[in-house]
């Protein structure tokens, strides 16, 4: 499973993903960095098999209306330590690894106490 970090999430969350053996890439290393377009992160995302990770909402409505990016992970979480986060973070991988496994086309949201997930076969 490979991740791609938008511009919000914590560096920290980044690399404590490929810690855990994932690879994971922040978008202030790669293509505009934070100037990157969010149809540019999407494109990538799509055309590289990533799962996105965001807090933007602009993201949840593309993949609603325009089914990009595919794999979508929102987080709804406000503002929470980086600690928090990893930990929320972990507490949700097994399930988040079972839709990767099950499904091309998804967006997982994660709140402070329960996953949504939309799935598409």
């Amino acid at each position: 499973m490979k991740f791609l970090c938008d511009v919000h999430i914590p560096i920290k969350l980044s690399k404590h993903i490929s810690n855990k053996g994932f690879e994971c890439i922040h978008i202030n290393t790669i293509l505009e960095k934070w100037l990157t377009t969010d149809d540019a992160i999407a494109k990538f995302s799509d055309l590289n098999d990533f799962l996105l990770i965001t807090k933007d909402f602009d993201f949840k409505n593309s993949f609603l209306i325009n089914k990009s990016p595919k794999k979508l992970l929102k987080i709804n979480l406000g503002n929470i330590s980086n600690t928090q986060l990893i930990e929320i973070f972990d507490q949700y991988i097994s399930e988040i690894e079972t839709v990767n496994k099950n499904h091309n086309l998804f967006m997982i949201e994660i709140d402070s106490h329960f996953i949504r997930v939309t799935s598409y076969p």
